[in-house]
C-alpha cells in the first residue's frame, strides 16, 4: 500500500467517531470516516476562502429563430398513369392469353345451336377476339403471327380500351332489351384529365389526381413557401404548426398533423447579423422545423391574412419552377415523386 493511501487512513481515522458502531463493518466505518474527511476539508476551504461574487448562469439569446413549418400536401386520388413499356407488356399478356387458348375449340364451351353459340359466332364476326378490348385479331388467319402493336397504336391505350368495352356492353344490353325503341347508353368512366387540368388552375384541388400536391404561398415580397412562422414562448412545435396552419390558410379546411415531430429543417443564414438595438443580441438568420399534414376537404382561405398574398397547389416538380434554389435544395427530399 502507498505512503499517500496510509497517510489518508490515518486521517480518516483522526476524524471519524472514537466510538464504534458494531453494525457497521470496518470497511464501511473507513469510507464514512473518508466522507467526513471531505466534507470536513470542504468546510475549511470555504472558511479560509473569501466571497466571490455570483455569476449570473443565464444562457445568451439563440441567435437564430425558430419557425413552425406546415407541408400540406393532398394525397394522389387515381393509380398512375402507364408507361409505354407496361402498355405494351399488359397487350402482350392479352395476346398470350388467345394463344393459349387456341388449342381449345369454341363446341368446348359452347353446344352447337345453343343461344351462346349464335352469340358467340356474332361477336367473333364484329372483333374477331376474345379479348373485347383490344382489337380485331384473327388467330386463325394467315398473319396471325403478326400480333404486334406499332408505335402509337391507339389499342394499346387504356382510354381506347374502356371505349371499346364500354361499346360492347352497349351492344348486348341493346340486343337484349325488350324495348327496341330506345337505345341504352352505357355512362363513361370520368376523364383521368380535369377541367383545372385543362385551365391550368393551380388553386384547385380538382388537378393533378394521379400526383401528391402541396400547399405554397407567396409572401409580400414575392417568394414562394411552405406556409410557416415563428414559434411563440410556452409553445410546442405541434401546437406552433396547427397555429400556423390555421393562421395562413384559414379554417375552412379538414386538415390532419400527421405525428408531432419535424420530418425536416430548413436554415436560412442573413449574409450579415441583425442587431437588435435595445437588447444587443444577434440574429444570423431562421432555422424551420416542418411538420407533415393533409388535407381532406376544404380549401385554402387568405383574406385574413395580411401578411401573404397568393397560394398555390403544386406537384413536386412544380414547386421547383417557383421557389429558390437554395429553398428546394433543402425540402425537395421531403416530397413524394408522384
Amino acid at each position: 500500500m502507498s505512503s499517500g493511501s496510509n497517510g489518508a487512513r490515518r486521517i480518516a481515522s483522526l476524524l471519524r467517531s472514537s466510538k464504534l458502531d458494531s453494525g457497521v463493518c470496518r470497511s464501511c466505518q473507513e469510507t464514512l470516516g473518508r466522507r467526513n474527511y471531505a466534507s470536513a476539508a470542504t468546510t475549511s476551504a470555504t472558511e479560509s476562502t473569501p466571497a466571490t461574487p455570483e455569476v449570473s448562469s443565464a444562457a445568451p439569446p439563440f441567435p437564430y429563430t425558430i419557425n413552425a413549418g406546415v407541408v400540406l400536401s393532398r394525397p394522389p386520388q387515381v393509380t398512375r398513369d402507364l408507361e409505354p413499356f407496361e402498355k405494351a407488356f399488359y397487350f402482350y399478356q392479352k395476346r398470350l392469353n388467345e394463344r393459349l387458348a387456341l388449342p381449345f375449340t369454341k363446341y368446348f364451351y359452347f353446344k352447337r345451336g345453343t343461344p351462346a353459340d349464335e352469340d358467340w359466332k356474332k361477336k367473333i364476326q364484329e372483333r374477331r377476339t376474345p379479348a373485347r378490348d383490344i382489337g380485331k385479331y384473327n388467330a386463325y388467319a394467315s398473319d396471325s403471327w403478326n400480333d404486334e402493336l406499332l408505335l402509337g397504336a391507339k389499342e394499346a391505350e387504356p382510354e381506347h380500351q374502356v371505349e371499346m368495352l364500354v361499346q360492347d356492353a352497349e351492344s348486348t344490353a341493346n340486343a337484349t332489351s325488350q324495348d327496341t325503341s330506345k337505345k341504352e347508353e352505357i355512362p363513361r368512366p370520368f376523364s383521368r384529365v380535369t377541367e383545372a387540368d385543362k385551365k391550368g388552375d393551380h388553386k384547385s384541388l380538382n388537378r393533378l389526381l394521379s400526383r401528391t400536391l402541396y400547399l405554397l404561398v407567396q409572401s409580400k415580397e414575392g417568394y414562394w413557401k411552405f406556409p410557416s412562422t415563428p414559434v411563440e414562448a410556452k409553445e410546442t412545435l405541434r401546437e406552433a404548426a396547427e397555429r400556423t396552419l390555421s393562421q395562413t390558410a384559414g379554417v375552412n379546411m379538414n386538415t390532419w398533423m400527421v405525428g408531432y415531430h419535424p420530418f425536416g429543417h430548413q436554415v436560412y443564414k442573413n449574409r450579415k447579423a441583425h442587431v437588435d438595438k435595445a437588447t444587443g443580441a444577434e440574429n444570423h438568420g431562421e432555422k424551420t422545423f416542418f411538420l407533415k399534414s393533409r388535407i381532406m376537404a376544404g380549401q385554402a382561405d387568405l383574406s385574413a391574412n395580411k401578411d401573404l398574398k397568393d397560394f398555390k397547389w403544386l406537384s413536386k416538380d412544380e414547386i421547383a419552377k417557383y421557389v429558390l434554389p437554395q429553398y428546394y435544395s433543402n425540402i425537395k427530399n421531403m416530397l413524394a415523386d408522384r
